[in-house]
């Protein structure tokens, strides 16, 4: 049987790659709220971490590349974002 293949350009597949590590950070942090198997859970928060990682991986070499293109938050959104949670933190102490 003769198989083919589509043919995808590297951004494709990069963003193809980002978009599924995206999804299964997604999943596995669902996947932890509802485990309670401690067992179970750590295997998730292990997974989770290394999906992360995976994902930031992926976007760096794409920002790298000049595939993604972000744009730094300004200063003063920053502060007020820092002062925001700041706020949250003392009001229910976590």
């Amino acid at each position: 049987m003769n198989s083919t293949r589509p043919n995808m350009t590297e951004q494709e597949l990069l963003t193809d790659f980002l978009s599924q590590e995206k999804q299964l950070v997604k999943d596995y942090a669902g996947d932890v709220t509802e485990a309670s198997c401690e067992n179970l859970r750590q295997l998730l928060l292990r997974n989770l971490t290394e999906c992360s990682s995976d994902q930031l991986a992926v976007f760096e070499q794409m920002k790298q590349r000049n595939m993604y293109q972000t744009k730094d938050a300004p200063d003063n959104e920053v502060r007020s974002a820092k002062q925001s949670m700041q706020q949250l933190k003392q009001q229910t102490g976590f």
